[in-house]
């Protein structure tokens, strides 16, 4: 096995890691349908396995083999990397040569859409794409529409093509999560996609506060749940501004309650509540933690929160990016939210007011014991290969060279990542297929940690070495850098990601299968129901105890039956371990 410029020796069950952005896969080419796999734009199947018959995973083609995609091009790529890459385009580019040029692999798009994987744009014409039947070579895919893919015997069976032609490398990375990653994709045994490999860890939530507001109201950092109860009264009532009006409220929270910023499931954890994630009850059977009785004492929590003041009054109508607005005004002190926050929405509330202070804290506990920290499952998307496409191996080697090129030993980080010449903008999103090592942020910090304690900062490489850069211009007075300093800094948040892992507080959501057929049918109406209710219980519009009523109302519209069907596939699972 080849060395790897990142550690592996931290347990695949406690860790995933935190992609720093973790952009659409960009996929599909630029000609369409089974026609080309037979063409003039195509290579024979028996010419093309020649070049593979070894299973070389980076074994080049000759003659060259025609791969089309489909892909997004997001905000980032069009209107920050593309400008600072001159003479690169979406359809001639770095990676695009270095797939060509290595693998033989000639890569064209069958159509692009502005945007992001989750935007309307590409779930309309991914599915206008899927109901024609005229699908481009590869695809990327939601899991529920790799069911149904998979259902219609569209796509091709990979389970040997991975077996085969996976590296090293891509084996590490798509195992470090134990057998999650490919067991979303994998039907009756078949794996039926190579999984655009996500971070669980990246779901990961810390407590950020106001760190100049503790200072100034002499208040030192949350030990309890207690502790952070009355942290939140006093950044309500005592003025922490001093601007001499009653105008700050705590706690920045959204109508949609989940999310990666100004969310409440670090704030849930405290009370051993795990909404919106399948957890393991102490019978050993999964349950959706929504309806667990914790979930009531922390929603009891909210409320009285709200009813004292502490929450703003019209949370129930506003957006993130509402709340955000509040945050970079100064009106805010306490966020739950993902490693990333400082770059957004923190650093607005700084860049208004250089005395504005947030740091990254553990999540606390309502009793004795250390909460659980959930990690929502986060591989959501999956690069599919049309069935009758002659050499559907060659993505595992798009796979392989996207993770050897950025994370190998010899790898080209500074040239196929985050090239600093450009600005250290992520060239890595010109690729169709991105998979990153689920642990690489963590390890970055962690190596950054270790050259802070040897004082010797000439041994970081790659990754490291460009965060370690934008930490020194931090210093230097780069304000833009106010980010990094927050997550990597010396007093940077991947502490508290360390404390998680080394006190076994890591949970992970134990659901990692296709959508069942009640889920289909019924979760995005019971995921509705439960947010207004929740949403009417905080702001004190109904009492806590409807939540009792909320249960038996979820279960009997369906959270019972897709309750079942989890548990089915559960033990399905473990009968195959």
């Amino acid at each position: 096995m080849r060395k790897r410029i990142f550690s592996t020796g931290i347990s695949a069950i406690l860790i995933g890691s935190m992609l720093l952005t973790a952009c659409g896969g960009n996929n599909t080419g630029g000609s369409s349908s089974s026609a080309d796999a037979t063409g003039e734009n195509s290579t024979s199947a028996v010419e093309a396995n020649a070049a593979a018959e070894d299973g070389d995973p980076f074994g080049k083609y000759d003659p060259p083999v025609k791969m089309t995609f489909a892909r997004t091009v997001d905000n980032d790529l069009n209107d920050n990397i593309l400008p600072k890459t001159p003479g690169e385009t979406i359809d001639k580019n770095r990676w695009l040569d270095l797939y060509s040029e290595e693998l033989g692999i000639d890569i064209s798009y069958a159509w692009t859409v502005r945007g992001g994987l989750n935007d309307d744009a590409y779930t309309q014409k991914l599915n206008v794409t899927i109901a024609s039947g005229d699908l481009p070579d590869v695809l990327i895919v939601n899991r529920t529409q790799l069911k149904q893919l998979a259902e219609s015997d569209m796509i091709a069976d990979m389970t040997e093509y991975y077996d085969k032609y996976a590296s090293d490398l891509t084996r590490e990375v798509y195992d470090s999560e134990g057998p999650g990653i490919l067991q979303s994709a994998t039907f009756d045994g078949r794996l039926m996609a190579v999984p655009y490999a996500d971070a669980s860890v990246e779901s990961t939530h810390y407590l950020w506060l106001r760190q100049d507001w503790l200072d100034k109201l002499n208040l030192e950092p949350p030990k309890t749940m207690q502790d952070l109860l009355s942290i939140s009264e006093a950044f309500a009532k005592q003025d922490p501004d001093g601007n001499g009006v009653d105008d700050t409220y705590s706690l920045a929270i959204t109508k949609t309650l989940y999310s990666g910023a100004m969310g409440v499931e670090g704030f849930f954890a405290g009370y051993h509540s795990y909404p919106n994630m399948w957890v393991k009850t102490a019978d050993g059977k999964l349950a959706w933690g929504s309806v667990l009785p914790e979930t009531k004492d922390a929603l009891k929590a909210l409320a009285d929160m709200y009813a004292a003041g502490q929450i703003d009054p019209e949370f129930g109508i506003k957006d993130g990016a509402k709340v955000a607005e509040m945050i970079a005004a100064g009106k805010l002190g306490i966020d739950f939210g993902e490693q990333w926050n400082p770059m957004y929405p923190l650093i607005s509330n700084y860049q208004n007011d250089p005395e504005a202070d947030w740091v990254g804290y553990p999540i606390v506990s309502a009793d004795d014991t250390l909460p659980k920290v959930p990690q929502k499952f986060r591989t959501q998307w999956y690069y599919a290969v049309r069935k009758d496409y002659p050499n559907p191996e060659a993505v595992v080697k798009l796979v392989n060279m996207h993770l050897e090129k950025n994370w190998g030993e010899d790898n080209d980080f500074n040239h196929y990542y985050m090239p600093v010449e450009n600005g250290a903008v992520g060239v890595w999103k010109f690729s169709p297929v991105a998979p990153a090592p689920t642990n690489k942020n963590l390890e970055a910090f962690n190596e950054i940690e270790k050259a802070r304690k040897l004082g010797d900062m000439s041994i970081l490489v790659g990754e490291p070495a460009v965060i370690q850069s934008n930490l020194e211009a931090w210093k230097a007075g780069d304000t833009t850098q106010w980010g990094w300093d927050k997550i990597y800094g010396e007093n940077g948040v991947f502490h508290a990601l360390n404390s998680y892992i080394e006190n076994g507080q890591v949970m992970r959501d134990e659901f990692v299968g296709a959508p069942t057929p009640t889920m289909v049918e019924k979760q995005a109406s019971l995921k509705t129901m439960e947010l207004e209710m929740f949403v009417r219980i905080i702001m004190g519009d109904a009492p806590i105890d409807e939540f009792d009523k909320f249960v038996e109302n979820w279960n009997a519209l369906g959270g019972a039956e897709m309750t079942e069907e989890v548990n089915e596939w559960y033990q399905s699972v473990k009968n195959q371990e």
